[in-house]
């Protein structure tokens, strides 16, 4: 599959565009009107500087405002169209688009639109240009594609055809069928953007707010198979407008998107009825037609999650903290003198102390933080090899000769992914730290990661793609800084829990260091650990003295109002600093720790089939987080 990206999905200079679309990979590019206007090079060099990066320049874009009015406005159109006919000339590029009128239409009249783009397409053909013609979802007269493609078909000339944009087609719910009826051979460009469900005007939700694919709440893999089915054989483009997108890393960006089509090109490729049905249809076309889809190597969601790895420059009160909870130290890594393991039941914790002479990074670091978690999968080298594929990186891991082989990648925060062979058995990495065992029943329930608000639907798309996650829907929650976004990724039988927050105002003072250099920012992050009995998880932390982050006597009473607890039941709760929460599956019993630099742990115990997070107590640690934060400030 040939891939492409609007220049106005990424920051920078125009030629920063194409050096970084070329390095992630892009066989194309889109070039948006304004990033050449403003450009001190001239076509012939954008040109060149396009051929000797070995991308192809794919469309010219937009071109607005033509059809439905007067002839004398017209025969300016026509003008117009003139000079960027001959522009595109000397940028080597062959296809333009053509919005549907917005602005200046002031003739309801298909039949003018029809003779009006077949005049056009009499002036295109004389300069070798083929004319893409857009529905816009705001257009005045023409806002759908099957109207749009109604008047291609009834221009019936060899230079127009249309252009199909997911955006403008999904975001009006159009009826998708109708796509069947276009010949590949007229669908003369292809425009892909995801978008979250939001209620605003299109124009603002276009403008603002679109994503890669993967990213938002559209089904564009039905879409593509629809698309593929006609026979379509040209380039899959990116054209995507998103504020965080065009202030982020150009490179990055440029890379998060060619993993979008990756993804979305192996998840037609990877069905086989899909790719089955797309193929036959687009066969039908004409050898050559159809769309070359690629498979990714298969990988089932993960099987649960293996251990979590915390870096700090404060062991002491780390490793207190804990003990204090029940965990159990087990030893130092036998060839890392700086890499401790603890255990509580089969939640294992890896403790990696940074210090100039452990070298664990080459960037500062102050603080404690999540530095990564190892997930258990069905088969880790298709799993690497997946993501390697998806333009992942791998983390750099020195280990001795006798050690256990694990390869892992960073994610879009700078912490590490890595992929361990799932078995039932106790994990073979274990023996590097000697051998222990402990009675208690407890694993990982979950683990909460705060994320770069500029790089929130980057690690979405990430978790989705390479490690077949599922996004569930997001909530914001209330907290005295502002609203928290909240978006769970997990498993379909819930083994694996990873709920992803960004925080309404990061801190300046970044955690530096994770992963490859990246900022990430000091929000807390926090390792959920189930347990049998929270109630005796809590005696036990009473007893060795752990800092419970304090609950206000406001909750237990609003707890006492909202449901009918016994109580002595309730009294309870609030001597062990306990939390609450039911639904008609179960109920959820939790308590939080202080936070130890942008690290907290959670305890809690699930009765029942209750499956969520207590979301209505995140409010309540949120606040008495945010007051030891200002006690600790002043």
């Amino acid at each position: 599959m040939r891939t492409s990206i609007a220049t106005v999905c990424l920051s920078g200079t125009l030629e920063e565009k194409l050096r970084a679309a070329a390095r992630a990979g892009f066989d194309g590019v889109e070039i948006f009107e304004q990033d050449l206007v403003v450009s001190p090079d001239s076509p012939e060099a954008i040109a060149k500087l396009a051929g000797e990066l070995g991308i192809s320049l794919d469309l010219y874009q937009p071109f607005r405002d033509l059809e439905g009015v007067e002839e004398a406005q017209f025969q300016k159109n026509l003008k117009r169209a003139e000079t960027k006919f001959q522009l595109m000339a000397r940028l080597g590029i062959d296809t333009i688009l053509l919005c549907s009128n917005v602005g200046t239409a002031t003739i309801s009249d298909d039949g003018v639109v029809v003779e009006q783009l077949r005049r056009l397409g009499d002036l295109a053909d004389s300069y070798g240009v083929n004319v893409a013609y857009e529905a816009l979802a705001w257009g005045r007269f023409v806002s759908e594609y099957d109207h749009a493609w109604d008047l291609v078909k009834a221009a019936d000339h060899p230079r127009i055809g249309t252009c199909l944009d997911s955006f403008h087609i999904l975001s009006r719910n159009t009826d998708l069928s109708r796509i069947a009826e276009i010949p590949g051979e007229k669908i003369f460009f292809l425009q892909l953007a995801d978008a979250p469900a939001l209620t605003m005007d299109v124009l603002s939700w276009s403008r603002h707010h679109r994503v890669f694919p993967g990213e938002g709440a559209w089904d564009l893999s039905d879409f593509l198979t629809r698309i593929a089915a006609t026979g379509y054989a040209g380039p899959v483009s990116l054209e995507v407008f998103n504020d965080s997108f065009r202030q982020s890393d150009t490179n990055r960006t440029a890379v998060d998107g060619l993993r979008s089509l990756r993804w979305l090109e192996a998840s037609i490729a990877d069905t086989p009825g899909k790719a089955a049905e797309s193929q036959q249809s687009a066969g039908s076309a004409g050898p050559g037609s159809a769309l070359d889809l690629q498979p990714l190597p298969e990988v089932e969601e993960p099987r649960g999650i293996n251990y979590v790895e915390l870096s700090t420059d404060d062991l002491g009160t780390l490793t207190r903290q804990m003990h204090q909870l029940g965990f159990q130290f087990i030893g130092y890594h036998r060839s890392k003198p700086h890499v401790q393991l603890w255990l509580r039941g089969q939640a294992r914790i890896i403790v990696s102390e940074v210090t100039e002479e452990a070298g664990t990074t080459s960037a500062p670091v102050n603080g404690t933080f999540l530095r990564g978690i190892g997930f258990e999968v069905t088969d880790s080298q298709s799993a690497m090899d997946r993501a390697a594929l998806l333009h992942a990186e791998e983390v750099p891991r020195d280990q001795a000769h006798d050690d256990e082989v694990l390869r892992g990648v960073f994610a879009p925060d700078g912490s590490e992914v890595f992929f361990h062979q799932f078995d039932a058995a106790t994990p073979a990495w274990i023996k590097e730290f000697g051998h222990d065992h402990d009675e208690q029943v407890s694993h990982i329930d979950h683990v909460n990661l705060a994320q770069p608000s500029n790089h929130y639907d980057e690690a979405v798309l990430f978790y989705t793609s390479l490690l077949a996650l599922h996004a569930q829907s997001s909530q914001d929650v209330p907290s005295p800084s502002g609203l928290v976004r909240s978006q769970v990724m997990s498993s379909t039988d819930g083994s694996v829990r990873m709920p992803l927050n960004v925080s309404p105002q990061p801190n300046a003072e970044a955690v530096a260091g994770r992963g490859i250099g990246s900022v990430v920012e000091a929000y807390p992050e926090h390792v959920a650990v189930a347990c049998e009995d929270i109630f005796q998880a809590a005696a036990t932390a009473l007893s060795r003295g752990l800092d419970f982050l304090p609950v206000p006597q406001n909750y237990y009473e609003d707890l006492d109002s909202r449901f009918d607890l016994d109580l002595e039941f309730l009294q309870r709760l609030q001597e062990n600093h306990v939390l609450y929460d039911w639904d008609e599956h179960g109920e959820f019993l939790h308590f939080y720790t202080s936070t130890i630099g942008s690290v907290f742990f959670e305890m809690i115990e699930r009765r029942g089939d209750y499956l969520g997070f207590g979301a209505p107590d995140a409010p309540v640690r949120l606040a008495a987080q945010h007051r030891k934060n200002s006690q600790r400030g002043a």
